[in-house]
């Protein structure tokens, strides 16, 4: 059974990223470039996280974080609340400073400047975030900013969210993901709305290793081909569908609703087809993702699936469906197949949480030519791959009648002497 999970894990990996997708990449792009903003206000002092103080376990999770950067990553390091101990908000609210310019990594450097952090004054995140944005600097290379704190901002009035959705109305291409290391819902609230801004994604983080991963994960995404999705509006039945070709695709998908889509198939062509749902704000722990490909006719043809427990902010699942080549009575090919697919998910949010605009969605299509000889089994959504399961399924259970066979005829044979 973990052999079959794994390898539909597998294939809804290789579903997510078509081998086709990074060649709309523009060639000649900037380098990545990712700028750590980290809380080091007076709270930062506080040990509640794995017996240890905030600050300590923040400085753990950057050695490690630094240890793992791709070597592609342009890397920064800027501090808010580091420096003024006073009791002057004027001051306190102009704390923050740039620790590791952002560029090409040297990672003793980086670490020696990390260690020298210490938990000191206010919590500026508003004045913060626009002087990380600055450090970005243009080109056309991804952007990221990942800010982590324990509090919320208490330089008001300048509002972080609003600062983040002025960010985001330049259009620099820049994402801020966020991090909170209290469970505490003011903080929450503050954090999501700030990664909502620029599509970006917020998650609280009770352990040093959840930390680690987490940071990792956003830089390493910073790195990943950037391939520009094509912005299209799914509808709310199969006949009413836009027909999309291969590629990549983004829509939004409010609580409840459900997303149809249009995919033309001809005989001996194969769909491949992916979807990513985002938690771009805080939603209820435990969620799912579905993707079905469909006949006009409402027959389902095959499903794939994926559960979450809100560890994770974003929800990925994918589907094969090769069509198999047939000729008609009189030889002609048949008409080109449409295959409607419809994505539905089960977020949800408690009472007060924007439920508007949707969760953001992205969908891959790659249709391909199919393989060789593609079966019967296969046009009904099966896959070749499940050919080799369900043989390993009947071996399975042969092994086992053979065995409890030759077990009872020992005991047999054990009695009688």
């Amino acid at each position: 059974m973990a052999g079959a999970c794994a390898l539909l894990a597998a294939l809804t990996a290789g579903l997510a990223f078509p081998a086709g997708a990074a060649a709309d990449e523009p060639a000649g792009r900037d380098a990545p470039k990712v700028n750590l903003l980290l809380d080091v206000s007076g709270s930062m002092r506080a040990k509640d996280i794995d017996g240890q103080s905030r600050m300590a376990a923040a400085k753990q999770a950057f050695n490690e974080v630094l240890d793992a950067t791709p070597e592609e990553v342009e890397l920064g390091i800027r501090t808010l609340g580091a420096d003024y101990a006073g009791d002057d908000r004027k001051e306190g609210c102009k704390d923050t400073a740039q620790l590791y310019p952002v560029g090409p990594l040297d990672r003793t450097e980086a670490k020696t400047a990390v260690a020298t952090l210490a938990p000191t004054g206010w919590t500026p995140i508003g004045p913060a975030l626009l002087k990380a944005a600055d450090d970005l600097g243009g080109g056309d290379g991804s952007k990221r900013i990942v800010l982590i704190s324990d509090g919320e901002d208490t330089c008001a009035p300048l509002d972080p969210c609003e600062v983040a959705r002025e960010i985001a109305a330049k259009g620099i291409g820049l994402t801020i993901d966020t991090l909170g290391l209290v469970p505490n819902a003011k903080l929450s609230r503050q954090l999501s709305c700030i990664a909502e801004a620029t599509g970006g994604t917020y998650a609280s983080v009770e352990h040093q290793d959840e930390l680690t991963d987490r940071v990792n994960e956003l830089v390493d995404r910073a790195a990943e081909p950037v391939v520009t999705p094509v912005a299209v509006q799914g509808a709310d039945a199969c006949a009413k569908a836009p027909t999309v070709e291969s590629g990549l695709y983004t829509d939004r998908e409010e609580f409840g609703q459900q997303r149809w889509y249009r995919v033309e198939l001809l005989a001996g062509q194969e769909l491949r087809a992916s979807v990513s749902v985002a938690a771009d704000r805080a939603v209820r722990p435990d969620h799912g993702v579905l993707l079905r490909a469909v006949t006009v006719h409402g027959r389902e043809i095959v499903r794939g699936e994926a559960a979450g427990n809100g560890r994770t902010d974003v929800l990925s699942t994918g589907l094969r469906y090769p069509k198999p080549e047939r000729d008609d009575d009189d030889g002609d090919k048949p008409a080109a197949e449409v295959v409607c697919l419809a994505v539905t998910h089960s977020f949800s949010a408690d009472a007060g949480v924007k439920t508007t605009p949707g969760l953001p969605l992205e969908l891959t299509v790659d249709v391909v030519d199919g393989p060789d000889g593609a079966s019967d089994v296969a046009s009904f959504g099966l896959g070749r791959g499940w050919w080799l399961l369900g043989a390993l399924v009947v071996t399975g259970f042969v092994a086992g009648l053979l065995w409890g066979w030759l077990s009872r005829w020992r005991f047999a044979v054990w009695r009688t002497h």
